[in-house]
């Protein structure tokens, strides 16, 4: 920090303040600004207010942290900003369109609600620890089930049943298809469903409820999306019927168009006309992922009936060996591209960045830079599809390789029409902040809802839990305790003794002078600095050298070296063979070599269940993760190994392992590399390169070779010892025998008497 002038430093602007916690790298940034600079400001700012309800006192802790005194809060209801919003040139025309669901459709979401009901039953009656305000059908049909469910049940996961794992990961793959309703056309759902019954594994595991009548609700109404309802029967319990189901043997073709495509078609011809009445303007399509987009491409340029053809054909029919349907053999009540749709894909379409779109359109005549300009699209945009007569980009809400790249595409653009397919409550805060920063820009917005269905419950759940949690917020700022002087509170403090030490006031005898304590130093290879640990090793009081290490993450000592792992590095390393390149490196350099194993705290400090896989067998294997520890701890006697249950039992070991030795050198650990084998700082008496080749003899063992290495100079005056000699400095006449032939024998009587050795109590057969 004191190659950086942070007096110079005006100030710092914090985004996304909901995610810094005590032990991230920005929280360890701010410590260090504050420290030297105590008049420069600290800013930051997040825009969900949902992420403070979790926890004890988050809002509080985060404010501690971030080093702010004030707490600012926005909410949408806020007088100043619903008066500013609600202005007639800053309010957005909202067109919202609930597009009525299908039979079948409502059959499967009720089969599915049902089945999600009984598996949530299930659970909370296994599981006593579980939250039942928090374990409910509303929040497991919600966006934030994911994160509720890791927060109460990842620090006893290990504890939990096969039963009840299985459970969460059943509700997992149920929300998935659950939102496939809604999202995806019915072949694409038939084919999700069919693979939960095909699916020997998950069939085998299942908890039960793949065998509930909801189950077979849910099977039949999927059928029926693709093939005509009198044909599609509800199936018995036989294999021969689930094939049946399965392939759809001997049901007629019937694909079902999704009805938000429809309400697209509509939107666009409403669109078109007012183009037509001089309100011509840019059109932005907003759907889920890249897949929907790219259905909904191919539904404007080809219609719904050739779309869902193709995907029958290449899936369904393909899979199940049924004859392959033509355009002219679908269904004739679906639409095809109606000429609407031509007028809005026009000759051609287009894909590339904004710049190019226009330069094209700014000029038609250059087609001899069409290759050029292509080969040079730009990778910030994740997807783009976009149609002429009018301007229609079709964009994804989420899945994109850059996040910010649908905000800088609605402000390149400036559409007039704005199509949000599917619901994103953040996107639409996004276009109200947009809007009201533009109220000369005209801005309609068109929201397609399926209604009563879970897509629309899930955005009205999401509203009314933005509320509540602006509301909290309010509520828990009126009480709010927070430091008056944040720059000399105990966050800038460093050092691990505890604030009710006790001090001895006596002064009898001779005073003693007062000497300031030594700080101690650890030298931190660069590439450690994106883990949590050297932020509370600093916050301990001990002094932080970056520099780039080869050999080792940590040197405490000039004798001590410590390699750190986490989990899922330590498998990584085991399995590739990296760890025992780098154990060599540290036993070769340093007395001490230490590798530890850290685990997260948050998860439980136990090496046998990591996610859903045991990394422990009950039998000792080869490929098992604590037998290639026992193997490495055995061909690295000087090897110690640390299990730390989180970085800050690590900090804690770390201070206590530097009490009274020496510091480390910074020149020495940069000297130290892995092909500096000649090096002086070499702790071994030996050269590495015989060293190794010794040990790869016959008879030679890590048990003998520093006998036979004391007594014996080199490899030529090894060669020209005897049997006998061999077997008095091996003390064994078994190794010594072994190392012997190994020498003298030639290749050739080897092996003729190898392949006679094999051969030996064989039998000739005769055909």
């Amino acid at each position: 920090m004191e190659k950086v002038p942070v007096d110079l430093v005006t100030g710092l602007l914090v985004y996304r303040a909901h995610k810094v916690v005590e032990t991230c790298q920005e929280a360890f940034i701010l410590r260090l600004f504050r420290e030297k600079n105590k008049t420069g400001f600290i800013k930051a700012f997040t825009d969900s207010a949902e992420s403070f309800t979790h926890g004890f006192c988050k809002a509080e802790r985060v404010i501690k942290t971030l080093f702010v005194r004030n707490l600012y809060l926005w909410p949408r209801f806020q007088a100043t900003i619903l008066a500013f919003l609600e202005q007639e040139k800053r309010k957005i025309n909202v067109v919202e369109l609930h597009v009525p669901m299908t039979t079948e459709m409502q059959g499967i979401q009720t089969a599915l609600l049902d089945i999600i009901a009984a598996c949530v039953r299930e659970l909370r009656s296994m599981n006593a620890q579980l939250d039942v305000d928090e374990v409910t059908l509303e929040t497991v049909i919600s966006n934030s089930f994911d994160s509720i469910i890791r927060y109460q049940l990842e620090p006893v996961w290990h504890q939990l049943s096969e039963k009840s794992k299985l459970l969460v990961s059943d509700l997992k793959h149920l929300r998935k298809i659950l939102r496939s309703v809604t999202c995806h056309d019915g072949v694409t759902f038939l084919n999700t469903v069919n693979a939960l019954r095909t699916n020997e594994r998950l069939f085998g595991q299942n908890v039960g409820w793949l065998f509930l009548d909801s189950a077979d609700s849910l099977f039949v109404y999927s059928n029926r999306r693709v093939h005509s309802a009198a044909a599609a029967k509800k199936p018995k319990r036989s294999k021969k019927a689930d094939e049946n189901v399965a392939g759809g043997t001997n049901d007629r073709v019937e694909l079902e168009e999704p009805p938000k495509w429809k309400a697209l078609s509509d939107v666009l011809v409403e669109i078109e006309a007012q183009s037509g009445a001089g309100l011509a303007g840019q059109v932005l399509v907003c759907a889920d992922d890249d897949r929907t987009c790219e259905q909904l491409r191919e539904y404007l340029e080809d219609g719904a009936r050739a779309v869902l053809t193709r995907l029958y054909n290449r899936t369904i029919a393909t899979r199940h060996g049924k004859p392959l349907i033509s355009l002219a053999d679908g269904r004739k009540t679906m639409d095809g591209p109606r000429k609407s749709a031509k007028t809005h894909t026009g000759e051609s379409s287009t894909t590339g960045t904004l710049t190019q779109i226009f330069k094209d359109k700014a000029n038609p005549d250059d087609e001899g830079n069409d290759e050029k300009d292509k080969s040079n699209v730009d990778g910030s945009f994740c997807y783009y599809k976009v149609f002429s007569k009018p301007l229609i980009i079709i964009h994804p809400l989420h899945g994109a390789s850059n996040p910010y790249s649908l905000m800088r595409v609605l402000y390149e653009v400036e559409p007039k029409y704005v199509i949000l397919y599917d619901s994103d409550i953040m996107f639409i805060r996004q276009l109200e902040v947009f809007k009201a920063t533009r109220p000369q820009c005209h801005l309609q917005l068109y929201f397609l809802l399926y209604a009563d269905s879970t897509d629309e419950q899930c955005y009205l759940t999401t509203l009314r839990k933005e509320k509540e949690a602006f509301e909290m917020l309010i509520r828990n700022k009126a009480t709010m305790v927070i430091p008056s002087n944040l720059d000399d509170c105990a966050l800038l403090e460093r050092g691990s003794a505890p604030a009710n030490e006790t001090v001895s006031t006596r002064k009898g005898g001779a005073m003693a002078s007062a000497q300031p304590a030594t700080r101690q130093k650890i030298l931190v290879d660069m590439r450690e600095f994106r883990s949590e640990l050297p932020s509370l090793l600093h916050r301990r009081g001990l002094d932080i050298v970056p520099i780039t290490i080869e050999v080792g993450d940590y040197i405490l000592t000039p004798d001590m070296c410590v390699e750190r792992k986490s989990i899922s590095d330590l498998i990584g390393s085991l399995n590739n063979g990296r760890l025992y390149n780098q154990c060599l490196a540290m036993t070769r350099y340093y007395k001490r070599p230490i590798l530890l194993i850290e685990f997260d705290q948050n998860k439980p400090f136990s090496l046998q269940f990591q996610g859903n896989v045991s990394t422990i067998s009950n039998e000792i294997q080869s490929n098992d993760v604590t037998s290639k520890l026992a193997l490495l701890t055995l061909h690295f006697p000087l090897l110690r190994i640390l299990w730390c249950a989180s970085p800050y039992a690590t900090a804690e070991i770390f201070e206590e392992l530097k009490v009274g030795k020496d510091q480390p050198e910074e020149a020495k650990a940069l000297a130290i590399t892995v092909e500096s084998s000649d090096s002086p700082l070499v702790t071994d008496k030996y050269s590495h390169g015989p060293q190794d080749l010794v040990l790869k003899l016959p008879g030679i063992s890590s048990k003998n070779y520093r006998t036979l290495m004391n007594k014996v100079s080199n490899l030529s005056e090894l060669v020209k010892l005897s049997e006998e000699q061999l077997s008095k400095i091996l003390d064994n006449r078994a190794f010594g025998k072994d190392l012997y032939d190994f020498i003298h024998k030639n290749k050739q009587d080897v092996e003729a008497k190898n392949a006679k050795q094999s051969y030996k109590g064989k039998k000739w057969k005769q055909k």
